[in-house]
């Protein structure tokens, strides 16, 4: 039996899906979540993106089958805990715990989105720690040249988080690694729209850029090689040899030419070397080792 208390569609206490108020939060999230996890979805029927959500939320949570509840929230009617949570736009969704919020969302995701959002504050699937730890584990790997051991670890936390930018940016650099540029971008083609600003997006982006001049084959490389170790002093053949480096792939190698030159000249061809080396450390990502020992070793050319 259900009681109707001016708020809309009244359901019974134990419904999975259920609308609710800023007086009845307590009573409908606060003390259930200490049982079960309670999505909260703050939503106004003027808003698109909350019609398109809603009904997309409520499947998802049905089909769970109970192993989370969702409680709906008019934030015209009810806009006192919306502005305890600081909701600045809606739709907003809020997962609770024990009592306090614990995971959320703003924005119509799409339902696979929202079936691992529900997965993981249920507990079914690996939480975002978890998750950060698999693409660290890939991008060691990735260091270590073992490409199959990467791509497995970015390809598992894909399967619960399709739009993880850190897996998608560490798969387009088992790509990469590849020599298949085009394979790389294809990848980050499917990084969401409100994800695409993540460093590791803009790093592998970076990565791409470098990666798509025009690479010297094996006998022009040899040959830059020759002139440097013939003239060491020679900073434009250090610096044709970084260019090709880097569009092979070899940060490393690129970063010891383009140390070189700075050691022996900063203000060579207007910072060049320099201009070049930032872009090489954007491309290998900062926490690569590429990057923190050729910033350290920067720092002690230019601070020395």
């Amino acid at each position: 039996m259900t009681e109707d208390l001016g708020l809309g569609t009244a359901t019974a206490p134990d419904d999975i899906v259920k609308d609710s108020s800023d007086q009845a939060f307590m009573q409908d999230v606060v003390e259930p979540s200490r049982e079960v996890p309670v999505i909260v979805d703050f939503w106004a029927p003027w808003c698109g993106p909350c019609r398109q959500l809603g009904p997309v939320i409520e499947k998802s949570v049905r089909d769970a089958g109970g192993d989370v509840r969702l409680v709906k929230i008019n934030i015209d009617e009810n806009p006192g805990i919306a502005q305890q949570l600081r909701v600045q736009s809606i739709p907003a969704v809020f997962a609770f715990k024990d009592g306090q919020p614990v995971d959320g969302f703003m924005g119509a995701l799409p339902e696979s989105q929202i079936k691992d959002f529900i997965q993981r504050i249920s507990g079914k699937g690996p939480g975002e720690a978890e998750l950060k730890a698999m693409v660290d584990r890939g991008l060691e790997a990735l260091e270590n040249g073992d490409l199959g051991g990467a791509s497995q670890d970015f390809a598992g936390v894909l399967q619960v988080d399709p739009g993880h930018p850190g897996a998608l940016a560490g798969l387009a650099r088992v790509w990469l690694k590849n020599g298949d540029t085009e394979k790389a971008r294809e990848i980050l083609e499917h990084v969401p729209e409100d994800r695409a600003g993540d460093p590791a997006i803009e790093s592998v982006r970076s990565a791409l850029d470098l990666a798509e001049g025009a690479p010297a084959d094996d006998s022009e490389t040899a040959a830059l090689r020759a002139k440097v170790e013939q003239d060491p002093s020679d900073l434009q053949a250090r610096y044709d040899l970084a260019e090709v480096l880097v569009a092979s792939g070899d940060h490393q190698g690129a970063v010891d030419q383009l140390i070189a030159i700075t050691a022996l000249d900063r203000e060579w061809n207007d910072q060049a070397a320099r201009t070049l080396l930032l872009k090489v450390f954007d491309a290998a990502g900062p926490a690569s080792e590429v990057t923190r020992e050729g910033r350290r070793r920067l720092s002690s050319i230019l601070f020395s």
